[in-house]
């Protein structure tokens, strides 16, 4: 093809002026090899040749990875294009090269150390390019190559990081000293304790005092938990706390608001003694610090560094087996509340409980004998010693006083331990007993890891929700030092011993005592103990007094868990005055660490917190009642059965009849809340259920899908009559909502309740609910209850909630004759729920029945209805289509 330009009827053929076209010949980029247009455009003058260059590297690759000379030319042709003289290209190559490596990594027998060699030294070259953008890609790159296990040990030790060494030495560029500091603390998880002790901490700590430059300073505070989590106590203890005590006193005060910032994870990496006696007061100096952002940071990281604190022995938690039957568990065990496997009981913090067979052994398996824990002794009360308090009532029976009696100076406890009894120990021992070390602390250790994980657990699905997640960081951080206090236990054991010595606790030279300061001590004065319980069972009654003396009221906040210059501090969060001194939001901050300081000052001490909660449970702002109602229900787990019926439930009442944006909290984990109380306490609640259906606005159908989903979950906690009675007219006012995906979750709703009345004894509650159903919904006037009442069936069917012989007699004749319905969504819906449902049951497949004969005529029918999509259901087999697919749908259509 041709184009002829400038011809006339009356020139020559000499005359004419033929040019070639694009479309006469082949392009010569396609008769280049890959190689080839790789040189061409990475020759070339324009920029955009050469970005798109390396744009397209890994593409090159691909197409000659089956030749590994070619796959090593491109790879040179790489390193030469890194030394292009225009920014954007080198940044452009930075970015590919994470991809590449990987390729490179994928294809090692075609290309071994192709990253290592040609690679790698351009990602470290580019952490000291001149330009910002090239720097910041290649340290962007450098992380995702550690992260991804990219990099191998040995070029890490020997090529990252003698670079970032170099690059962070005095007479480096100001910007660069800076960013490769970040990247050097970035990358300490990643590369492991062994490198970043030998080759980074050094470095690190000289960067901590670094005199000109702040910024510096500023990087190091930020990442020092990070570096204490990595290098473990002794480093932190032996060289990163004196730096980080010179920065928490820093000149600027973005660099002590750092410190004030990671002090719960610098904490978390040092032992109980030293975060009692030291970091303490360092924290105690930044909270009065004068900047009033050094003041705020350090009240928002109070929570979390009193939850750090968190001592197994005192807060009153032992696993349980769930194995024991009711009967077998005594009358303290059954007081106490028992959630997944944990039974709570009210103990003295100087006190430990003992330990059954099945769990000291769990636990000697478990630890491998790798933690001695320090020998607590808790003594039952005989069954003959009880005089006037041989009758106690229900609620008293919380009291230390009356679980436990005052240890005798002299415990023998070889058999004990030997055997695993778990039985009570006999105060009859001989002096000369050797010294005993009782495994057991290693079991309060896991079970309070477990329930730590749990609260964890049931907190995670809502993590998207701020509040939630600044209560998860919390938690986690009690989990964390509740682990490395355990492992510091056996450390410690030989310095609480000589302390034993000075205090007056020679009183039980059998047995080990706790020295730890978050836990009294025990004297051998049986006296003083006799006092001290009593002090504690007086205590614990503080909330049925209408008044205090100023003493009283002194002593109720006194506690020995945590320094109480702490915890005052804390409970001044509530003070009016700092909400204008420090931060308007700092209730709010209090409000999300509580659970972590109530888990860790245990339910003994709840009487230090109970006053504050109730402040920040009425306080002004909604924001504040919204945190406390979405961690009611684990508060509840920390303070048992009977702290949650005497101080939480009136609060969560209140939450109830609360704003929308708090009432959500604690429908969120109604469930939650309401099984941890006593049954009487629970039906109480019944009547309030129907609250939930009255929202401030009516669009809000978030909030009705929440309760449908709790119905669900709180179906085993009530009898069947009070299903019937009062959860049922709820769940059918649900399956009638305007929005469908209320409507499904209620179908779901609907099909447990089934199942939980039919199989109880009588089932007549479940035969007069699915008579209801199929007259208000299989008979309904509406189109949309007819089709709900389909995929009622539908969801009985799949969840196998009724058997399908009472499914043939109750539900099937009622949902057949709807083949004749006169609504295609219907029929259509009807079509899908017998050929994909119904006909896959083996009830239907093998009995020759008459139900089997009507099922048949019925698809018979619907494959021969007037409507395409109601044959086409009918006669085949479609691609899987589940009722939720459904649901979102053929129901939606009627929103």
């Amino acid at each position: 093809m041709s184009l002829i330009v400038g011809v006339d009827d009356y020139s020559s053929e000499s005359d004419v002026i033929i040019i070639p076209s694009a479309l006469d010949f082949v392009s010569q980029d396609e008769m280049l090899t890959p190689l080839g247009r790789l040189d061409k455009y990475a020759a070339s003058e324009n920029v955009f040749n050469r970005q798109m260059v390396a744009r397209s590297l890994l593409d090159t690759l691909r197409e000659v990875c089956d030749d590994e000379r070619d796959c090593i030319a491109v790879l040179e042709r790489i390193s030469r294009l890194a030394d292009d003289s225009e920014p954007t290209v080198r940044a452009e190559l930075m970015e590919q090269v994470p991809h590449i490596a990987l390729f490179c990594q994928e294809n090692r027998p075609s290309i071994p150390y192709a990253f290592s060699k040609y690679l790698l030294p351009i990602v470290v070259r580019y952490l000291a390019d001149q330009n910002n953008q090239v720097r910041k890609t290649s340290q962007a790159a450098l992380l995702a190559l550690l992260e991804q296990e990219l990099i191998e040990r040995f070029d890490v030790e020997t090529k990252v990081c003698p670079v970032l060494i170099e690059l962070t030495a005095p007479d480096s560029n100001d910007d660069v000293k800076t960013e490769a500091v970040a990247i050097m603390c970035k990358m300490a998880p990643m590369v492991g304790k062994d490198i970043t002790e030998r080759l980074i901490l050094p470095r690190f700590c000289e960067m901590c005092c670094d005199c000109r430059m702040f910024h510096v300073r500023k990087v190091c505070a930020a990442n020092f938990g990070d570096i204490c989590s990595v290098v473990g106590q002794q480093a932190t203890e032996e060289m990163l706390l004196p730096r980080f005590f010179q920065l928490c006193s820093d000149n600027v005060w973005g660099v002590r608001k750092a410190c004030a910032e990671c002090f719960m994870a610098v904490s978390c990496a040092t032992c109980q003694e030293i975060r009692r006696t030291k970091l303490s007061a360092l924290f105690i100096n930044l909270i009065s610090d004068p900047s009033r952002w050094v003041r705020q940071a350090a009240f928002q990281s109070l929570g979390p560094f009193i939850s750090t604190f968190a001592n197994p022995s005192s807060s009153g938690q032992y696993f349980k087996e769930e194995s024991k039957s009711s009967e077998d568990t005594p009358v303290e065990d059954k007081n106490s509340f028992r959630p997944s496997g944990i039974v709570f009981v009210p103990v003295d913090s100087s006190l430990l409980c003992t330990l059954s067979s099945e769990s000291h052994q769990e636990a000697a398996s478990n630890e491998n004998d790798k933690k001695p824990a320090n020998c607590k002794s808790a003594l039952r009360p005989e069954g003959g010693a009880s005089s006037p308090d041989s009758a106690l009532l229900d609620q008293e029976l919380y009291n230390s006083f009356h679980f436990w009696r005052t240890p005798l100076p002299e415990i023998d406890l070889d058999i004990e331990l030997e055997q695993g009894s778990g039985d009570t120990l006999s105060p009859e021992t001989p002096e000369e007993t050797s010294e005993v070390t009782v495994p057991g602390s290693s079991n309060i250790t896991m079970a309070t890891r477990k329930e730590l994980e749990e609260m964890i657990e049931n907190l995670e699905p809502h993590i998207d929700d701020p509040d939630v997640k600044a209560q998860v960081d919390v938690l986690s951080a009690a989990l964390r030092a509740s682990s490395l206090d355990a492992h510091e236990e056996a450390s410690d054991a030989e310095k609480r011993s000589d302390v034993q010595d000075e205090l007056g606790v020679n009183g039980l030279p059998n047995c080990k005592i706790n020295h730890d300061a978050s836990v009294p001590l025990i004297s051998d004065a049986v006296e003083n103990m006799d006092s001290a319980l009593r002090y504690i069972h007086n205590d614990s009654d503080l909330s049925t007094n209408s008044s205090f003396s100023p003493d009283e009221e002194r002593r109720s906040k006194v506690q020995d868990v945590v320094p109480q210059a702490l915890l005052d501090q804390y409970l001044s969060m509530t003070d009016p005055s700092r909400a204008q001194t420090v931060d308007t939001e700092i209730a709010k901050h209090c409000a999300y660490s509580l659970p972590g300081v109530a888990l860790t000052l245990g339910r003994q001490n709840w009487h230090c917190l109970r006053e504050t909660y109730e402040t920040l449970a009425s306080d002004m702002q909604w924001k504040v009642r919204r945190t406390l109602a979405f961690s009611i229900h684990e508060l509840a787990v920390i303070l048992g059965d009977q702290l949650t019926a005497a101080d939480l439930v009136p609060i969560f009442n209140g939450f109830l009849k609360d704003l929308d944006e708090v009432r959500i909290g604690v429908l969120k984990h109604l469930h939650d809340f309401l099984k941890l109380l006593h049954i009487d306490k629970r039906r109480e609640y019944l009547y309030q259920l129907q609250e939930f259906l009255v929202t401030d606005n009516s669009r809000n159908w978030r909030f009705r899908a929440e309760l449908a989903e709790q119905l669900i979950l709180l179906l085993e906690l009530y009898s069947p009559r009070d299903v019937y009675d009062y959860l049922r007219p709820i769940a059918l006012n649900l399956c009638a909502d305007k929005v469908s995906s209320v409507r499904w979750i209620s179908y779901k709703l609907v099909s447990e309740m089934v199942k939980k009345l039919h199989t109880a004894t009588p089932p007549t509650f479940g035969v007069d609910l699915i008579n209801e159903l199929v007259e208000n919904f299989g008979r309904c006037p509406k189109w949309s209850g007819r089709q709900a009442f389909v995929f009622v069936c539908q969801t009985v069917i799949e969840d196998d909630c009724l058997p399908m012989d009472q499914f043939a007699v109750h539900l099937m004749p009622q949902l057949l004759t709807l083949a004749n319905d006169r609504v295609p969504n219907v029929r259509v819906l009807l079509a899908k729920t017998l050929r994909q449902t119904l006909l896959e049951k083996e009830y239907f497949l093998t009995s020759a029945s008459c139900h089997q004969e009507a099922v048949e005529q019925t698809i018979m029918a619907l494959q021969m209805d007037r409507d395409s999509d109601v044959k086409y259901f009918a006669s085949i087999h479609p691609a899987s289509t589940k009722i939720s697919d459904d649901a979102m749908s053929t129901a939606s259509s009627t929103y």
